[in-house]
């Protein structure tokens, strides 16, 4: 377990990575911190937006929707590698999922396949959407993989965690899809990051 990255330490693990990073608004205190705690943290939660477009998917991770204010998520991956920071705090984009997985994810083992959603994953993890339909047919170009790759590599180079400390959506709970690739070969990329 770990105290969250301050916003200014989250940039530079970022910049450290190579990473191009875009600070959206007043993302540094735009979080949901009155609905309970963040942290401590444990993992790197991977999603995907279900949306297209640059500005429109920024916009609405920051703000959210009507049934689910924002920020959605810490970070917004775009398709041309760039990172928007939209939130620093508890976000809303893990919600609830199996502990079982928690567990794992704090002893760096394989995962369980998740079954339960006993476990608030807001608290627990940072989180980065990613832009694309998560239809199976939208392209996830080079430059947004290794973009969230060196993201997630950049926070648990931070807290000292290896790769399986990252996990996608779908690995959390059964009630979801997303990212829609390969997650184990997006563990890959970071554990070839990591070095």
């Amino acid at each position: 377990m770990a105290k969250p990255l301050t916003a200014a330490r989250m940039l530079a693990a970022l910049e450290g990575e190579g990473c191009e990073v875009v600070e959206f608004r007043s993302w540094r205190t735009h979080n949901r911190n009155h609905k309970g705690d963040w942290g401590p943290v444990n993992g790197v939660m991977i999603h995907h937006t279900v949306t297209s477009g640059t500005d429109a998917s920024v916009e609405l991770c920051y703000e959210g929707h009507s049934t689910l204010p924002g920020p959605l998520c810490h970070t917004v991956g775009a398709k041309d590698g760039r990172l928007f920071m939209v939130g620093h705090g508890r976000a809303n984009h893990a919600g609830r999922g199996d502990g079982d997985v928690l567990r794992a994810v704090i002893a760096e083992r394989d995962l369980p396949r998740p079954n339960d959603s006993d476990t608030d994953g807001n608290v627990r993890f940072y989180g980065i959407e990613l832009i694309n339909l998560g239809d199976g047919e939208d392209p996830w170009p080079e430059a947004q993989l290794d973009a969230a790759a060196r993201w997630a590599t950049a926070i648990c180079r931070a807290h000292g965690w290896t790769q399986k400390s990252v996990i996608g959506h779908k690995e959390w709970t059964d009630q979801k899809i997303d990212p829609s690739f390969d997650m184990a070969k997006f563990r890959g990329r970071v554990e070839t990051l990591l070095g």
